[in-house]
């Protein structure tokens, strides 16, 4: 099959878009931002990252949220019971 190159993009007989002939500058600099990061932690970096997402991933309910908002405020003094 043979292949003509139309402002950049390469077509084939069939008038059907194949690869482009050159690779711009926004592929380039999209592919340098979102390319994929490997890290690796020690096990206390670990520990902390698992503890960490246990706290974030708490469930909430409202009647923690009502116990939280109407809880006994006491300012000053402590009262003796």
């Amino acid at each position: 099959m043979s292949e003509k190159v139309y402002g950049g993009v390469k077509t084939n007989v069939a008038g059907e878009q194949t690869l482009p002939a050159k690779v711009g500058l926004w592929p380039k600099v999209k592919a340098f931002l979102f390319q994929e990061i490997k890290v690796e932690l020690t096990p206390a970096q670990q520990k902390f990252e698992d503890d960490l997402n246990d706290f974030l991933h708490i469930e909430l309910t409202w009647q923690d949220f009502k116990d939280f908002l109407f809880q006994e405020v006491t300012f000053g003094k402590k009262k003796n019971k």
